[in-house]
């Protein structure tokens, strides 16, 4: 049965290729994925798939099902299509949207002897408010038995640690003046938010190794003859555990409640991104990934263990409720950065949508092994009840 797998997977791969090209010639910010969200449910119709559009009051989110009708596990898929802003899919969105379907679309063929069900989620957002954290906090995973999705990168690796992270905004509230002829009637908003910036700073020395608090000035006056009676900082704050983030994240506002009052401001605090928790990778489930990998043809030694996470996903949230893997898939051989127009040319190039093939049957063949391999599904839950 994983000869069909694969063969239905090869089959369908001119379709496969067709709607990687077209989702990375047409880059949708989250939650405006329309054509990627239509071109993706569309083809899982066609292949005899249940469909609910707009999934979780998202209108570009979808969840797709195929049930054999008999008793087994539930294999959920992911599957995300956002572009980022100027740069389009450079983070290889538009391979990892077609994988999603692609793994769901082959594992469903051989359903009717296995038993169980598959669901591919629709998942917009990913760069911004992630869609899966709308749907884990509907507790909409708990269906699963195991998720997966697979992300392209410059190299194979193992799924490993993401950080959490929380999106805080500062708005800072002060009086206009003109910044010559009469200063000392403003009360300067931008002020505060260097104050803030410089108290952060200061504090990076007292975080642990594995936190980051990065931010930016989307909001800092409109000309240096006035002084600013608005202004704005954002920050990213994340760490290895959901807990350390919470603390950081009260350390940081004490950081810009002293500035406010060093400065005469007032302010308001506000999360202007989704939160994301950290991923915690289910370690027997990936093994059994790799595995398919290297039956794959993909040498064992070529598939590396993953660096320490260093980015945020919302991933993170799916691995809270339900054993989960994101591995990475190399597209390509020079050590392009995501989220950069490198890596967005690399996406669209042959290498990457053969990559792109493999990744797909590897999580179909790993989600055959779940399937069909009740003291597999057992260790897997065994592992994830003991990390909670």
């Amino acid at each position: 049965m994983k000869q069909t797998i694969i063969d239905t997977i090869e089959q369908h791969k001119k379709t496969f290729e067709e709607i990687s090209i077209y989702i990375g010639e047409n880059p949708e910010l989250g939650h405006e994925e329309f054509k990627a969200s239509a071109i993706l449910i569309k083809t899982l119709l066609d292949h005899d798939f249940e469909v609910e559009r707009e999934f979780c009051g998202l209108p570009t989110a979808f969840r797709a099902v195929f049930d054999s009708g008999k008793e087994g596990p539930v294999i959920g898929f992911m599957s995300e299509y956002d572009a980022l802003p100027e740069v389009g899919h450079a983070c290889g969105h538009n391979l990892i949207g077609t994988m999603g379907i692609a793994a769901g679309i082959g594992l469903s063929k051989v359903l009717a002897e296995t038993g169980g069900k598959v669901i591919v989620y629709g998942t917009p957002a990913e760069e911004t408010k992630g869609g899966k954290v709308t749907m884990a906090e509907k507790d909409i995973f708990s269906e699963l038995d195991v998720a997966m999705m697979v992300h392209p990168l410059d190299n194979n690796m193992k799924s490993g640690a993401s950080l959490a992270m929380d999106a805080i905004q500062f708005e800072f509230f002060g009086k206009a003046a003109h910044a010559a002829a009469s200063p000392h009637m403003g009360i300067n908003a931008l002020d505060a938010v260097i104050q803030t910036f410089n108290s952060i700073n200061a504090l990076r020395q007292h975080v642990t190794s594995d936190a980051r608090i990065h931010g930016i000035i989307p909001e800092g006056g409109k000309a240096a003859n006035v002084v600013p009676d608005y202004a704005v900082a954002q920050f990213y704050v994340r760490a290895a555990k959901r807990e350390y983030v919470n603390e950081l994240v009260e350390k940081v506002k004490k950081c810009a409640e002293g500035a406010a009052l060093q400065t005469g401001t007032t302010f308001k605090v506000s999360n202007y991104e989704f939160s994301y928790d950290d991923m915690i990778s289910n370690d027997t489930l990936s093994e059994a990934f790799t595995n398919e990998l290297v039956s794959l043809g993909i040498p064992v030694e070529e598939i590396y263990e993953q660096r320490d996470g260093s980015g945020s996903l919302d991933m993170g949230n799916v691995s809270q409720a339900v054993p989960s893997i994101h591995p990475y898939i190399k597209i390509c051989n020079e050590a392009y950065a995501c989220h950069t127009h490198e890596f967005r040319e690399a996406a669209m190039t042959d290498q990457a949508r053969e990559a792109m093939i493999v990744g797909a049957k590897s999580m179909a063949l790993t989600g055959y092994e779940v399937l069909t391999n009740p003291e597999l599904l057992q260790k897997i839950k065994a592992e994830f009840n003991r990390m909670q």
